[in-house]
């Protein structure tokens, strides 16, 4: 329920005393359980990032490019049906994301972009944090974008130049 109001009222304008009226409880049964707003928010948002995580679910390292990117695509599907099926999800990823600082995606991202090294397709002539946050820049995005274009733009980023730029 508290999901549900959130979603719809924003994190920003969401009123606790009205999601305690919605639910049914008193004031002192719900400073029993979260001491706030705030905190019932964060619980909230904990939750919408954990079920973005566990809809990619673990990353398997692929041995080839042609499975890596069969694979990532796999994922980034998986993803938006979840948002889809979801939209209570889908108005608060962005701040689940946020509050987190995209820790659990950044965790998956990492293990992703390291078997991507592995297979040559992700560069290491750049500072691998900085990799890291412009490719979860790009998957914080993806879902509003067609696949294939999200793969070209990750191609790119993660790809050496053929000739450094200067």
């Amino acid at each position: 329920m508290a999901r549900a109001h959130f979603a719809r009222e924003s994190p920003q304008h969401a009123s606790y005393n009205r999601i305690i009226a919605a639910a049914g409880i008193s004031k002192t049964a719900a400073y029993h359980y979260f001491d706030g707003r705030d905190d019932l928010l964060g619980v909230v948002l904990e939750d919408v990032e954990a079920q973005l995580i566990a809809s990619l679910g673990r990353w398997t390292p692929a041995g080839d490019v042609e499975g890596f990117w069969a694979r990532l695509a796999e994922r980034a599907a998986r993803v938006k049906e979840h948002l889809a099926a979801n939209p209570d999800d889908l108005a608060l990823s962005a701040a689940a994301l946020e509050r987190s600082g995209g820790a659990g995606l950044a965790a998956w991202l990492t293990t992703v972009m390291d078997n991507g090294r592995q297979l040559g397709l992700v560069r290491s002539d750049v500072d691998p944090e900085l990799l890291l946050v412009a490719t979860t820049a790009v998957f914080r995005i993806a879902d509003a974008w067609p696949p294939e274009q999200v793969r070209l733009l990750l191609a790119g980023l993660w790809s050496t130049p053929a000739e450094p730029a200067r």
